[in-house]
């Protein structure tokens, strides 16, 4: 490998690691703004608009519209709706575990839809990762999380989704992103004007730019900047910060806690996807 391949897989690696960070403050802003989750998805969406249109400038990135984008920026919709949702009925802690659960779901949905056969290494850890799940939902009985849980498992489909289309030959993920968060902003639209965001006080309003800005709009461009220069697999073992820390803030800015069973499955979840990719990037190197 040439220090000028080197270079730029060091740059990209950044760029995940910079969205993943990026990524995890939202447990923690959502919790400040008390607002329906569909209003605070609008409202985020607005200024992540403006960032990504920015950057379109900037890079003079044409945008794309065709049927493989669409549907892409209809799973980033997906993605973003049930997140915001979750995290008003669950733990923070729940609801970004619980959506780590998308690589599980690309290798599932590869099966039924590309009919490649999941080989003895991918099985195992499906069947970790859903004994993880099960032990949320099993929490869930006691606690009155199950709404939360369940909406927060459909966001890590959607999410999945996400990582798929994007490896389309006519896909195009920024313009998939952008889409996607006007998207976000139309279907939450009615629940912001509910909430009267004029006369929201300076934590809600700053709570919404520093969403919008950073967790979503410079979380993106980071993103797609990285997976440009980063496999999909290395960029998940990267991106697997943002189940972490995401929780550790809620911890301590918040006081939110998980219990112990739910961090039992957080625990199965997090280092079985973790396992799984390590494993992979091993018996790829073997085979190369």
């Amino acid at each position: 490998m040439s220090h000028k391949s080197l270079s730029a897989a060091s740059r990209g690696a950044i760029y995940v690691f910079l969205s993943a960070v990026c990524f995890s403050i939202g447990g923690l802003f959502m919790k400040l703004i008390p607002w329906n989750g569909l209003a605070i998805n609008s409202a985020r969406n607005i200024f992540s608009c403006l960032v990504l249109a920015a950057f379109f400038k900037i890079s003079r990135h044409r945008l794309v519209i065709n049927r493989t984008v669409i549907i892409g920026a209809l799973a980033i919709t997906g993605t973003n709706i049930l997140y915001c949702l979750a995290n008003k009925l669950t733990t923070a802690g729940n609801t970004i575990i619980l959506q780590f659960t998308a690589p599980i779901w690309v290798m599932i949905f590869s099966s039924l839809l590309y009919k490649k056969k999941p080989g003895r290494l991918d099985l195992i850890a499906a069947a970790f990762v859903f004994t993880g799940v099960i032990c949320f939902f099993v929490d869930s009985l006691s606690s009155g999380h199950m709404t939360g849980d369940l909406l927060a498992l459909l966001s890590g489909v959607c999410y999945s989704g996400v990582f798929m289309l994007n490896s389309g030959a006519d896909s195009d993920s920024l313009s998939s992103v952008l889409i996607g968060m006007v998207l976000n902003f139309l279907t939450g639209l009615p629940f912001l004007i509910a909430e009267h965001p004029f006369s929201a006080d300076a934590q809600t309003l700053g709570a919404v730019l520093i969403l919008g800005i950073v967790q979503l709009g410079l979380a993106y461009v980071f993103l797609t900047k990285g997976l440009e220069q980063t496999p999909a697999i290395t960029a998940s073992l990267i991106s697997g910060i943002e189940p972490v820390l995401n929780p550790v803030l809620v911890a301590l800015f918040y006081g939110e806690m998980l219990t112990p069973l739910s961090l039992i499955g957080a625990a199965i979840v997090f280092i079985s996807v973790l396992s799984y990719n390590l494993l992979m990037i091993k018996k790829q190197a073997e085979t190369a």
